[in-house]
């Protein structure tokens, strides 16, 4: 049975956040808001959590997982970023986008995409988010909360508790989300290329 946490969305409780973090660092499944829309999240190394998420959204292994960070700093020991592509990145972030970039060997090779060796990462422009990633002190594995056969993602925690109550071990709400997942640029090849459009502006990359 999931646990259910509300939370301020400009000041959320320290002692919650807390909470929460430690379901993370015990192996747990969480969802939590992110500036796009909820998302599925779990430590980094947690083979049973990408297991979970990838029976929950119905994934295959050539799908791209994303690493949530806090700052540049932290996404730069997973990712390799040349100066073209840290300028891209540095001028849309914090913000709702994913880059896929080449994974440094800090990332669990089951993160990875299977041939490109890949992952994404992003920095959310997110209080709570921010806030659950810095007390965890390391990126949050993560992929959007969008079940299968739905066209959008669920924008309210309580209808999430009720509906993933088996499935995941606790829902983080701070209130209403977007129903916009994130727009997703793959800069593996050199050249950005658009790979989602979703709640980032894709103007800079075209």
């Amino acid at each position: 049975m999931a646990k259910y946490f509300d939370v301020h969305p400009e000041n959320p409780q320290p002692r919650t956040i807390g909470a929460v973090a430690g379901t993370i660092r015990s192996d747990g499944l969480v969802v939590y808001p992110t500036d796009s829309c909820f998302a599925l999240g779990c430590r980094l190394g947690s083979r049973d959590g990408i297991n979970r998420i990838r029976s929950i959204r119905n994934l295959d292994d050539r799908h791209h997982f994303t690493l949530v960070c806090r700052d540049f700093a932290q996404l730069g020991q997973f990712v390799h970023v040349d100066k073209d592509v840290f300028r891209a990145v540095k001028a849309t972030t914090p913000g709702s986008y994913t880059f896929i970039l080449p994974a440094t060997k800090e990332v669990p090779r089951q993160l990875m995409h299977p041939r490109k060796k890949t992952v994404g990462v992003r920095i959310p422009d997110h209080v709570v988010a921010q806030a659950l990633v810095g007390e965890l002190g390391e990126p949050l594995l993560s992929s959007t909360l969008l079940l299968p056969g739905e066209e959008e993602p669920m924008t309210q925690g309580w209808e999430i508790r009720e509906r993933l109550d088996h499935v995941v071990d606790a829902v983080l709400d701070s209130g209403d989300c977007g129903t916009e997942p994130t727009t997703v640029i793959d800069f593996s090849g050199g050249e950005p290329e658009i790979v989602r459009r979703g709640a980032g502006d894709t103007s800079r990359f075209e």
